[in-house]
């Protein structure tokens, strides 16, 4: 005769059999790979960044986690680098080396480590200075990709950095630029002759309220900024880098023989002053192929002599909501040839819009152009844009101007020449040189400043421009 068994017995036993089945069914759940579409993986980082200047040839290793956040298996079904073979980067995943890596499940709220390597070396001059490639991740049809990133040459970086005091930069090394570069409240940045600023893609400079920069460049070995690509193919490619930003409440920026190439803006000036104590004083400077403007200027001053601003896909010099402005012996030769360019070479206004729309004005107390070639592809490259009742003061004296513009006002054009050929010497290669044949040759008058933008002298019939014709020494672009 079988016994019953007691009750608190059948009840322990049927909720351990209950629960036995639940961790089944939860076990099987848990071991399903989940094919949903909208399955995205989670990083540790979405940049992986090798910040080690390598003294010689190096070899770094780093880890990145991958995260499977969710509550179901999921199927990776591919991590590659981007770069292939040519990528200075190898991977390790989970024990799978290579640079492709196929078929790899991560549990439900488990993870996987990725340990990357790279090999740089730092003194082969066609290595680039930020060596950049990206892990691609496939899942359920979904990319996603991080970043890697290393400091390649020798030189001093900066990420996201801030200047604070009276800094200084030498010539020693090169100077790279990621992210952006700020000089911070009340500092100054000096640079001193033959400085090379580099700036990853989308990097910029940027001086802030009461901060100043120096650019002490000479004839001989002027500072250069320009993007960080270094091969052919990147020479004279514009849009590398974003630009350098001179913001409201900033003063006495002083930049003399520079060279500033490839980005989209290359300057950006943004306040108020006087030409007798003018926001900027810039000399002997080449401003070339910029995607937006050469230089924009919103209601502030700048004082110039001998500057080059060429091949620009927006407006040569932009400025706008009035101001104050002293240009003498300035060339610009806009044959921007990269997409259809619409805005004329030079662009004055005395107003701008606030954040409703609404036109906001303030004067042009003056604008005067002395000795100036203004030519390019554009059938007029001169647009003058005011509000009346509004001063809009300017004096083109002396010029070569390319425009359709009514010039008969002699207090506005002084001996100007319309719509001549200055011929500049090579356009393609932004020569803005003029050859011995030109009509500007002797056109000239003195303007105080005895010397040309390569140092050649003058002599009291000038030459309008920044070059005197027959000039044998050349800046290298």
């Amino acid at each position: 005769m079988l016994r019953r068994l007691p009750i608190l017995t059948v009840l322990f036993l049927s909720g351990s059999l209950i629960l036995c089945i639940l961790c089944c069914l939860s076990c099987r759940k848990r071991d399903k790979i989940d094919s949903n579409p909208e399955i995205r993986l989670s990083f540790s980082t979405d940049t992986v960044f090798f910040d080690t200047v390598f003294p010689t040839v190096g070899s770094v290793t780093k880890r990145l986690i991958v995260y499977n956040q969710h509550n179901n298996k999921i199927l990776i079904s591919g991590i590659r680098l981007m770069g292939g073979m040519n990528s200075n980067y190898r991977i390790n995943v989970d024990g799978h080396p290579g640079i492709n890596v196929t078929d790899l499940e991560i549990p439900a709220n488990d993870s996987l480590f990725i340990f990357i390597r790279v090999t740089v070396d730092p003194n082969n001059d066609n290595t680039p200075f930020v060596v950049s490639d990206s892990l691609e991740f496939q899942t359920n049809g979904n990319l996603q990709q991080v970043k890697l990133v290393t400091w390649g040459q020798n030189a001093l970086f900066y990420r996201k950095a801030m200047i604070s005091g009276n800094v200084i930069w030498d010539s020693l090394k090169a100077h790279v630029i990621y992210g952006s570069l700020r000089i911070d409240t009340n500092a100054t940045l000096t640079i001193l002759p033959g400085t090379k600023i580099y700036f990853h893609q989308h990097a910029y400079m940027a001086s802030s309220f009461q901060s100043t920069l120096k650019v002490l460049g000479t004839v001989d070995h002027p500072v250069r900024f320009q993007g960080d690509r270094l091969d052919f193919f990147y020479k004279d490619l514009p849009g590398q880098w974003e630009g350098i930003y001179l913001e409201q409440g900033s003063k006495d920026h002083g930049i003399n023989y520079a060279i500033i190439k490839n980005g989209s803006y290359g300057l950006a000036v943004d306040s108020l002053g006087t030409l007798s104590n003018p926001m900027l004083a810039i000399d002997n400077t080449i401003i070339q192929n910029m995607t937006n403007d050469g230089i924009y200027a919103y209601g502030t001053s700048i004082r110039s002599t001998n500057c080059v601003i060429g091949n620009c896909g927006g407006t040569a010099l932009d400025v706008e909501f009035g101001g104050k402005y002293d240009f003498r012996q300035l060339t610009i030769g806009n044959f921007w040839s990269s997409s259809v360019r619409l805005s004329p070479s030079i662009y004055l206004s005395n107003y701008s819009f606030d954040t409703a729309g609404q036109k906001i004005t303030n004067p042009l107390s003056s604008a005067y152009f002395g000795n100036v070639i203004i030519y390019g592809s554009n059938d007029d490259e001169i647009k003058l844009d005011s509000v009346v009742a509004v001063p809009f003061q300017f004096t083109f004296d002396h010029g070569l101007l390319k425009t359709r513009l009514n010039v008969s006002n002699p207090n506005r054009y002084i001996q100007c020449l319309i719509n001549k050929d200055p011929r500049f010497l090579d356009v393609q290669k932004m020569d803005y040189q003029i050859d011995s044949l030109s009509p500007v040759i002797q056109m000239g008058i003195p303007m105080g400043v005895p010397l040309d933008i390569l140092g050649k002298e003058r002599g009291s019939l000038p030459d309008l421009g920044a070059y005197q014709h027959l000039v044998q020494l050349r800046i290298k672009n």
